[in-house]
């Protein structure tokens, strides 16, 4: 079963993926912050991340930034989604950039396609 990280400050919308992606078959785990991401990506090695770029405290560039100084996790695909405009030139190297609110037979077939 593919394993996928969701961090986001959004309950709601942290609750949503986890059921979207759970109904789907994949694994997933929850970080509400990017403290507690960089912490449960070490541990629990995501297949895929999906990551808000706006959250307290920190923002989602840093966590990108900081994951990929990683050698055993640079290479996990990050999918951002986010409401900020002017989002898709905050991480260039995700594999795809979702505006909230998103489509979600976009988002699995993303995830498929960089799950396989």
């Amino acid at each position: 079963m593919k394993k996928i990280l969701i961090v986001d400050d959004d309950p709601n919308i942290r609750d949503y993926l986890v059921a979207l992606l759970e109904d789907n078959g994949y694994d997933t785990c929850t970080a509400s912050n990017v403290k507690d991401g960089l912490k449960i990506v070490k541990e629990y090695k995501p297949d895929l991340i999906t990551l808000d770029l706006e959250m307290p405290g920190e923002w989602g560039p840093r966590f990108y930034r900081q994951l990929s100084q990683d050698n055993e996790l640079k290479n996990t695909p990050v999918i951002v989604i986010s409401g900020l405009s002017g989002k898709d030139y905050a991480i260039s190297k995700a594999v795809a950039t979702l505006t909230k609110p998103f489509d979600k037979d976009e988002l699995l077939s993303i995830i498929k396609e960089n799950t396989l």
